[in-house]
């Protein structure tokens, strides 16, 4: 986020004004990248891409563009495209967390049961992918956080998520990739 800026519109630089000043170089930098690589893959100018993407809203393209997902942490951004619906999550492997008190508060019987023997470092990788395969889930439903957490089971042998109330089947991928864990929703 030190690098130089890439362009973003006048309303998102109007947005960013309304944020205090680290979420607003996060909030440039991540919609600058966004524009970025899709002009790059989609061949037009970034900011022509029709992308609305404002603050703790999930990002939408207009129709016929497809879909987009995004997520920063610590030191990343993940960006993901696809012509049909799609959710993406990455978190700094290592980070700090109160692996066993989020385990029990927001994870099936069946998902706790499979970590939960684990010694605390290795919890807290396990728990992180899970919440990486959650959130990613979570944003493909454009749900929130706070109240969708919980709902939504982890099928590990299958690879699936599935939400307890709605009764949606996403396929999930998870991966490792460096020092971050990143987490892909999708319905097909």
């Amino acid at each position: 986020m030190n690098g130089p800026s890439k362009p973003i519109t006048e309303q998102e630089e109007w947005q960013a004004k309304q944020l205090p000043r680290a979420k607003a170089t996060q909030y440039k930098y991540s919609r600058g990248c966004v524009r970025e690589a899709l002009s790059n893959l989609l061949k037009v100018p970034a900011l022509e891409i029709p992308l609305r993407a404002e603050p703790n809203k999930a990002p939408l393209l207009e129709a016929g563009w497809g879909y987009v997902s995004f997520s920063h942490c610590e030191n990343a951004l993940f960006i993901g495209w696809s012509p049909k619906r799609i959710g993406v999550d990455i978190e700094k492997e290592g980070r700090k967390i109160k692996a066993r008190q989020i385990m029990e508060r927001y994870f099936f019987k069946n998902e706790k049961q499979r970590i939960e023997h684990f010694d605390s470092k290795e919890l807290a990788k396990e728990v992180i992918k899970l919440w990486v395969i959650k959130e990613a889930a979570i944003k493909w439903q454009r749900g929130k956080l706070s109240s969708d957490l919980g709902k939504w089971h982890y099928d590990n042998e299958n690879k699936l998520v599935m939400h307890r109330s709605k009764k949606i089947v996403l396929n999930v991928f998870e991966k490792t990739y460096l020092e971050w864990h990143i987490g892909i929703a999708i319905k097909d």
